[in-house]
């Protein structure tokens, strides 16, 4: 699905298509417009050749890839996917990483899937590659190893850390080979970053679902400064029985494990009790760690977890002059500038200066080195 997607969106067949005839697997390789659901992708399909199917260790699979006539960086990046699935299947297994034979991974068409998407992404000039959080599908999978709960041991492993969900299908919807691209070749993981999209490709896969379609997209494109959105998870809980030193303990802790802002509001409780709105402002993948945070650290016995956007104005820090010394300040793409509290603080209080002087003048030094006549 990843090859088809990356020529869906452009990529060369012929190209792709003769670098993996170098790796000399006997296979053909073709290319289809389909539709799942209603969308249109590209169907990439292996034919092995009328040999047996090996199952091949790692050095087999290397050698293949460094006797091909595939560019230096698609043969990097295709040996790096192999290097992290043979750990991965090494580490299920509990045996050394020679001794892994990678079975389904090891045919030809798994071997193609990696392969074909390194080159795919070098012909298209590819620099980084960001993924959404990933759909392992849900339910059961055939294996050589018997019926294994979804995601695979392997899919599990190789996904540790980044964010995944279930949904649609009780089938295998990211395998090994595909988490292994991902987690090998992917910077980041989450909300779809400021983007000016050039080209769209769709991969199919080959099944045709009800519930949803069946593919997989790629958006290509060049990285924009324009407000960023994002989706977040706000946690909030009404508390009415924590004293002050607990709550701004917890508050601590919160800011400290990674929020991206939190915050307490008075509230009127019921039975007329005063009481405080808790609200954390959290990466989507951080919210269960600091949910746990919020239940451990405060008296609440429960939280309220939603999605909410974020706009975010891309922003930079800077370091200004000033007559209390030098001061960082963080600004925006439109001139707008906030001193950093700590350096101003720090500046204060070395000085003998009220801070709102010290606050002033750097904003002050900021505009100017800006090009701005006028200070705040």
């Amino acid at each position: 699905m990843t090859v088809g997607a990356l020529l869906d969106a452009g990529a060369p067949s012929e190209p792709v298509f003769d670098s993996l005839r170098s790796l000399d697997t006997g296979a053909r390789f073709e290319l289809e417009k389909t539709t799942r659901a209603g969308i249109a992708a590209s169907k990439f399909r292996v034919v092995a050749g009328d040999e047996p199917q090996k199952h091949r260790h790692l050095h087999h699979i290397l050698e293949l890839i460094g006797r091909s006539s595939i560019a230096p960086r698609a043969k990097t990046n295709a040996a790096a996917i192999f290097n992290r699935l043979a750990e991965a299947e090494a580490n299920v297994h509990g045996v050394a990483i020679e001794k892994v034979h990678f079975h389904e991974v090891g045919a030809v068409d798994s071997i193609a899937d990696i392969v074909g998407a390194c080159v795919a992404l070098d012909l298209l000039g590819v620099d980084e590659i960001r993924s959404s959080a990933i759909n392992v599908g849900s339910g059961t999978v055939k294996t050589e190893h018997g019926v294994l709960p979804v995601p695979a041991p392997a899919t599990a492993l190789l996904l540790q850390g980044k964010p995944i969900y279930a949904r649609g299908p009780q089938v295998e919807l990211t395998t090994p080979t595909g988490a292994a691209l991902l987690a090998t070749l992917a910077s980041s993981f989450g909300p779809l970053p400021a983007l000016r999209i050039d080209h769209i490709g769709y991969g199919a896969g080959d099944r045709d679902f009800k519930e949803q379609p069946n593919v997989l997209r790629v958006l290509l494109g060049e990285a924009t400064t324009a407000p960023e959105a994002t989706l977040v998870s706000v946690i909030e809980a009404n508390i009415d029985d924590s004293s002050p030193q607990v709550l701004g303990y917890a508050l601590d802790r919160l800011l400290e494990s990674g929020a991206l802002d939190a915050s307490l509001s008075q509230l009127q409780m019921k039975k007329n009790r005063p009481g405080v709105l808790l609200r954390v402002i959290a990466r989507p993948q951080d919210q269960e760690r600091l949910a746990e945070i919020v239940l451990a650290e405060t008296s609440t016995l429960g939280v309220r977890i939603y999605a909410a956007e974020r706009r975010v104005q891309e922003r930079r820090v800077v370091e200004v002059d000033t007559p209390f010394g030098k001061l960082r300040v963080k600004a925006s793409t439109n001139n707008s500038c906030a001193p950093e509290y700590e350096d101003c603080r720090a500046a204060a209080i070395r000085t003998g200066t009220p801070l709102q002087q010290v606050l002033a003048a750097a904003r002050e030094a900021y505009l100017k080195s800006a090009g701005h006549k006028e200070a705040l």
